[in-house]
This record gives structure tokens, C-alpha cells and sequence, in this order.
């Protein structure tokens, strides 16, 4: 029986022309922001549906896909009325494939849980300092923080504007952190902030997501406080 159903599951995904196998993910290479943290695949419900979710929730909505038919009658909602004992899935609007109960809720607990299993590669910037007073340990230093990245290994970057040149490197591991979706980090620089009146930004802070590929936008920040 198991057999079966995973040979059912593999012809509907086959059919949605998803080429990733289920157990690789979408985290293995850098799909642009739906790319799905590692353990998570997309669903596929429908071709465009790219929702993550586990291997064996993808595997179970290819299942119903590919059962479909069989479990719709004529009756109050048309020809696609469930028949006693299931309830249309709702996976996106006009998902009309019945499923029982329970994958409705497992469908709609995905939907709402999907925007933090994707490599969305967030950083941002605050400021530290290490306040000794009347010594340069008073002037603000800058501090990379990112989250919705892999757990595994990133890699930091602070490149001059225009000549890309290296200032500041640094590999380290997305852990988990409450309150932060995904591979988060928070990592001191030992860059003095430079910004100020007049001061705009000569170089960016930015990070490369190792298990994906997949990297953060360039975050605008002001270093080196000498006319360059």
C-alpha cells in the first residue's frame, strides 16, 4: 500500500512538472525568495503554488491531486461537491480538491507558517559600542544582523562602493535565535559607523547564504571616517 500511494504521489508531481525530487528541496540551490529553507520543499498544489512545506505534505497533496476525481459528486456545490467525509482543501483560492479534514487545517497551517521556511536572506544593521568615555571606544560601531537564512554556514561581507573592495569578511553559522525565523545571526564588526550630515554611504554590509546560494540585498552603511 505504501508503495502505491508514493508511486501515485511521484506521477502527480511528475504531472506538475516539478523537476526537484521531493527529498531534495528547494534549499539546495537559490530559487529567488521562494527559495525553501532546507527540509522544506514546495508544495505544489497547483503549478505556481510554492509554498514550503515538508516532503511528506508534498507528497500527500500529490496524492489527493492525483485521486481527485474520484472523490467529487453532483450535489450542493456543483460537480465538484465533496463526498461524505471530506472538504474541499483550500490550499489557494478555488482549490477545490477534497481532502479530509485534517489536510485542510495541515494546508492553511502551512500557508501561514510558508513566509518563514524561505531563504528570504533579511540582514539589517545596529549599532554597539564599547564605551570607555573620552576614548574612541565611544564611537558606534556597526553590528550585522540577519535572519530567515538556513541553519549552516554564511558568509559576511563589507565591500567598498564602486571598487568592491573587501573591508570586512567573516564565516559563520545561522542558529536559532526566539523570536527569528530560520538561520539568524548577530555579529560586531569592529567597524567604527562613519555616517553623518553630509557623510552618505561609501560601502555595503551584505551576506551569502552557503546552503542555498542565495544572497541578501546590499544594506547602505558609512565606513572608514576619512574623506576616500
Amino acid at each position: 500500500m505504501n508503495r502505491t500511494l508514493l508511486g501515485l504521489a511521484a506521477v502527480a508531481i511528475a504531472g506538475f512538472g516539478v523537476t526537484v525530487p521531493a527529498t531534495a528541496a528547494a534549499a539546495t540551490a537559490d530559487y529567488g525568495p521562494d527559495t525553501c529553507r532546507q527540509g522544506y520543499v514546495w508544495r505544489a498544489a497547483r503549478p505556481a503554488d510554492r509554498v514550503c512545506v515538508t516532503p511528506g505534505n508534498r507528497d500527500q497533496t500529490a496524492l489527493d491531486n492525483s485521486v481527485k476525481r474520484t472523490r467529487w459528486t453532483s450535489g450542493a456545490y456543483g460537480d465538484h461537491t465533496c463526498l461524505t467525509g471530506y472538504v474541499w482543501r483550500g490550499a489557494f483560492d478555488g482549490d477545490d480538491v477534497c481532502v479530509h479534514p485534517k489536510v485542510r487545517g495541515q494546508a492553511a497551517a502551512d500557508n501561514a507558517a510558508s513566509p518563514g521556511r524561505k531563504v528570504a536572506a533579511k540582514v539589517w544593521i545596529s549599532k554597539y559600542t564599547t564605551s570607555s568615555t573620552g576614548t574612541t571606544d565611544d564611537i558606534p560601531k556597526l553590528k550585522i544582523n540577519g535572519s530567515h537564512f538556513n541553519y549552516g554556514q554564511i558568509k559576511l561581507y563589507v565591500r567598498y562602493n564602486g571598487s568592491n573592495r573587501i573591508a570586512y569578511q567573516v564565516l559563520i553559522n545561522g542558529t536559532n535565535h526566539p523570536g527569528f525565523d530560520g538561520g539568524s545571526f548577530g555579529r560586531k564588526t569592529g567597524l567604527f559607523d562613519c555616517s553623518g550630515p553630509g557623510k552618505p554611504a561609501n560601502a555595503y554590509a551584505q551576506a551569502h547564504d552557503l546552503v542555498s546560494g542565495r544572497w541578501s540585498a546590499r544594506v547602505p552603511i558609512r565606513i572608514g571616517c576619512a574623506v576616500l
